[in-house]
């Protein structure tokens, strides 16, 4: 393979004798890499997507593009290849981040040329439901979602004909797209299928509140307050407190397939998918993100305006925004008769955020399945790594 995002870097700027020696270092430890990629096999036949009985079979997956085990294979290296953007620094994985829930802990993505991006990169987390992708739902798949970002000029910033080009200078791509489409064709179709076929494997599904809904686990006395918070929509008529986010959030994957206004703003600069429909009531509707990961992946909202969950549940407790284009389920919601706040106690703020770290799945940010296949690999290491 061509390292020439390498040598750029060597020729543009000046670097110290012991930064040059680094460098070369993690040159060498890449070259070691593809070699061991170079002699591997690659595992073929479909890929075994396990997921708990309650996340439900209805999942969105095209026809033309079955989950197999080369597919993603393929997709995984793709999802990591910095080779994909415009001055080889950034790839899919610079924006989602395994650590952080295939989030990247900013509140606007840096792409290419130090470019920022207009909204807050989302979560890929059991991607494999979803029918609408981005904030505004301009994608109805995976396989258009992933071409957006290869040739947003505030993101990866490259034409995919450049893209291509550039995988079939490599000695390394040629041989594996044969092995995993039966020639050495590099496609446009091909990249974009195997990056939403690695996509759909991101299944994030053992957290704590999995082990209790499966009976393995115990919650807290603050974890259980905070998951009937969670799930109850306040009726102070009756003395029954709740922080109504089950509306949006329910059900086992804590993601329902909606976009709402959530008064963020009395007036939206930023129309979510508003800017597509033109209705006045779609002004400020943004698709509902999955809370799995959820203590993982701040900042939160469209815009990473809020920099702790604490900030989040403050906004729904006392700052939501009145428009025309409010949620119905946000309008009436209060703990307090008369009031359109809810209004949460300090104590059953806590509460629910003692719920909210339950979502986490420390099994699926550790995971080697996802993890950068070009760190750090040896042949035991990749062998560990392919699903079984």
């Amino acid at each position: 393979m061509k390292f020439t995002r390498h040598t750029r870097i060597l020729k543009r700027r000046r670097l110290s004798a012991g930064a040059i020696v680094f460098l070369l270092l993690a040159v060498t430890s890449v070259l070691s890499a593809w070699t061991y990629y170079d002699a591997v096999t690659v595992p073929t036949g479909a890929y075994p997507l396990n997921y708990p009985a309650n996340f439900g079979n209805r999942v969105n997956t095209p026809g033309d593009n079955p989950t197999t085990r080369q597919g993603v294979f393929l997709g995984r290296l793709l999802f990591y290849e910095p080779l994909l953007s415009a001055d080889n620094s950034i790839s899919c994985s610079s924006c989602h981040k395994q650590e952080l829930a295939f989030t990247d802990g900013v509140a606007f993505s840096r792409g290419v040329h130090g470019a920022r991006a207009a909204r807050n990169s989302m979560s890929l987390a059991n991607l494999l439901w979803a029918r609408k992708f981005f904030w505004d739902g301009r994608a109805p798949s995976l396989e258009e979602q992933a071409t957006f970002p290869l040739v947003n000029p505030v993101e990866m910033g490259q034409p995919l004909n450049v893209s291509i080009k550039k995988l079939r200078s490599t000695t390394f791509y040629p041989a594996i797209f044969k092995q995993v489409y039966g020639d050495t064709a590099i496609t446009t179709s091909r990249i974009i299928k195997a990056l939403a076929q690695f996509e759909r494997t991101l299944i994030s599904a053992n957290s704590k509140y999995d082990r209790y809904l499966a009976n393995t686990y115990t919650p807290t006395d603050a974890e259980l307050k905070g998951m009937t918070l969670f799930n109850t929509f306040p009726d102070p008529a009756k003395g029954i407190r709740g922080a109504n986010c089950s509306h949006c959030h329910g059900g086992p994957k804590n993601y329902l397939e909606l976009f709402h206004n959530n008064g963020l703003d009395s007036i939206s600069t930023d129309e979510g998918i508003g800017a597509f429909t033109g209705l006045p009531t779609d002004k400020g509707r943004f698709k509902v993100p999955t809370l799995r990961n959820i203590a993982l992946t701040a900042p939160y909202m469209h815009d990473g305006r809020f920099k702790t969950l604490s900030e989040v549940i403050d906004h729904y407790s006392e700052h939501i925004a009145p428009s025309p284009a409010l949620s119905a389920f946000l309008q009436d919601a209060s703990n307090i008769p008369g009031r359109r706040a809810l209004k949460l106690t300090a104590i059953e703020k806590k509460q629910l955020i003692a719920f909210l770290n339950m979502l986490t799945d420390t099994t699926f940010t550790a995971d080697a399945r996802f993890s950068d296949p070009f760190v750090s690999v040896t042949k035991h290491q990749l062998k560990k790594n392919l699903p079984e």
